[in-house]
């Protein structure tokens, strides 16, 4: 063998080596457009459906439903309201890495690989329709975007095909070689049509979906709330302290806290909006739209909510002005008792337009509290965010067990007859609020100058009332706080110590007492079963 030939063949050797890495790399990029189609695709058909519906959203929905507790806790923790963003941005690399694994299974096996992208559809068809609000039409979205995508794969792989080139050492053998090169720019042609068709038809889609939302959200801000028969009383004046670094008493809605399971907040236009009251001890079974719940006698109420969620210390709870119309005054109409005067039915089913359902005691409901219906948030109707066009308001409940947003149903049932969505996951039935208290100034590591320090911060036992606060600093005696106003027992309450500080790395440490006696316990207890419970500390260093 010749030097130049040696030279020739390795040369060869080296070429395909290199046209095989680059089909392959191609059929991965097949396998990621492949997976954008569908996608893109699937957000067209949703469209057509319901935003729900999409396959991101509803294998999303899915995997929440089916991630334990103590998964799902860490996820509000560590990620607070960016959660649901989080799971998304998950489900979409893992989908992109099944694509690319699909893309170069199918450049050797074509048929095969176009098949797998099918895997998809069956996914995100079994997950939408297997959601407790799913229909059947809602695997439409899933099912064709993965039709579309196997054959947008088919046809891309099918451009991966080598071709035939004369190797470098044809002249001097006489004969011809394979490299396995393939049409590159017949592939990057097709991959970048496919690439922009669904790009168009994702577009198209959102854009249908936006100009939907556009059209309930248009009709939400022409709703004028009526005034309330029953307002609510005047926050007293020294209710908020005004402390630079403390809540306020009030939290604008755009600050309130938001935790649910819902990947899409659902936009229910509210005149197609109905809620039915039915079940065990009802006797008149009752169906209400929104207009006539406006034509009702509204109350208006300030109320402190808190997620059982929330850590001690943690941010899940704030108080707002919400209008709405007595659920006992409801219930009692449709014929309804409570257990302690014979009523048949212990539990309240209320179930939300995206599935939920919230199991709440009936005799806490109608034991003489504010438990609303509320259509109105601070001043203006309900937010999106937060349940428009009606959700539950019952003070002194954790909201799992209360606080249904986008209601659409009230079932009267028992608690041995029935478990509601969260009670399935291992938490408690029942679950009044505990009694908390939370430190918002001095920050966490904060360095503070030496002299009196201001420490403040809000405490909450809803539907008792806060009777007093006291912190302490590295473990010494309690000093009692001064508190603000009282709002009412449905409310936090702000307080204040001026801690003559002295130099030096220091803990701050807040315990509370509210109305019945009880202060809170120093055991700290995780948030499953039924919350959170221990001391707030904060470190600081006083320079």
């Amino acid at each position: 063998m010749t030097a130049d030939r040696y030279v020739s063949q390795k040369q060869g050797a080296s070429g395909a080596r290199r046209s095989r890495w680059a089909r392959a790399a191609s059929a991965a990029l097949s396998g990621l457009i492949a997976g954008f189609t569908a996608l893109c695709v699937a957000e067209l058909v949703a469209a057509a459906v319901r935003p729900e519906a999409g396959p991101v959203t509803a294998v999303g929905g899915a995997v929440i439903d089916r991630t334990p507790p103590a998964v799902k806790d860490f996820a509000v923790r560590n990620f607070g309201t960016d959660d649901k963003l989080v799971l998304q941005l998950g489900i979409l690399v893992l989908l992109a890495l099944f694509a690319m694994a699909v893309g170069v299974l199918a450049l050797r096996h074509r048929r095969t690989g176009a098949a797998a992208v099918l895997v998809f559809g069956v996914v995100g068809a079994v997950a939408a329709t297997g959601r407790p609000e799913g229909r059947p039409v809602d695997a439409l979205p899933s099912v064709v975007g993965a039709l579309v995508a196997a054959g947008v794969l088919y046809l891309l792989t099918g451009r991966l095909a080598p071709v035939p080139v004369p190797s470098p050492a044809a002249g001097e053998t006489g004969g011809g070689g394979v490299q396995g090169a393939f049409d590159r720019r017949g592939f990057v042609i097709a991959a970048t049509t496919a690439a922009a068709a669904s790009a168009g038809a994702g577009l198209v889609g959102r854009r249908l979906q936006a100009s939907q939302l556009a059209g309930v959200s248009a009709a939400r801000g022409d709703i004028v709330l009526p005034s309330p028969a029953s307002g609510a009383p005047a926050i007293p004046g020294g209710a908020d302290l005004g402390i630079r670094g403390l809540s306020s008493f009030t939290t604008p809605n755009k600050d309130f806290y938001r935790v649910d399971t819902a990947l899409v907040v659902p936009r229910v236009d509210a005149d197609r909006w109905r809620l039915r009251i039915h079940g065990t001890g009802v006797a008149r079974p009752v169906t209400l739209g929104f207009q006539d719940l406006l034509g009702r006698e509204l109350v208006e109420r300030d109320i402190t909510l808190t997620c059982v969620s929330n850590q001690v210390g943690g941010p899940y709870v704030g108080t707002a002005r919400w209008i709405g119309v007595r659920l006992a005054e409801l219930l009692r109409e449709a014929g309804v008792k409570p257990p302690s005067k014979g009523g048949r039915a212990d539990q309240i089913v209320s179930r939300s337009v995206d599935g939920m359902t919230i199991g709440t005691p009936v005799e806490d409901v109608m034991d003489g509290r504010d438990a609303l219906l509320a259509v109105g948030m601070n001043g203006e109707p309900l937010p999106f965010d937060h349940g428009f066009p009606v959700r539950m308001v019952v003070p002194g409940l954790y909201g799992y067990v209360s606080a249904c947003k986008w209601i659409q149903d009230i079932e009267l049932t028992t608690f041995d007859a029935y478990d509601a969505y969260w009670v399935k996951r291992d938490w408690s039935r029942e679950a009044p609020v505990k009694t908390q208290s939370r430190i918002d100034t001095p920050r966490p590591f904060a360095a503070p100058r030496a002299g009196t320090v201001p420490v403040a911060g809000v405490a909450w036992a809803q539907h008792r009332g806060i009777a007093r606060v006291e912190v302490r600093v590295d473990g010494g005696e309690w000093h009692t706080a001064r508190l603000a106003a009282e709002a009412g027992r449905d409310t936090w309450r702000q307080w204040v110590w001026e801690w003559p500080a002295t130099t030096g790395h220091h803990t701050l440490e807040v315990r509370a007492t509210d109305r019945t006696g009880a202060t809170q316990t120093d055991e700290r207890v995780g948030t499953v079963p039924d919350g959170a419970t221990g001391w707030h500390s904060v470190v600081v260093d006083v320079t």
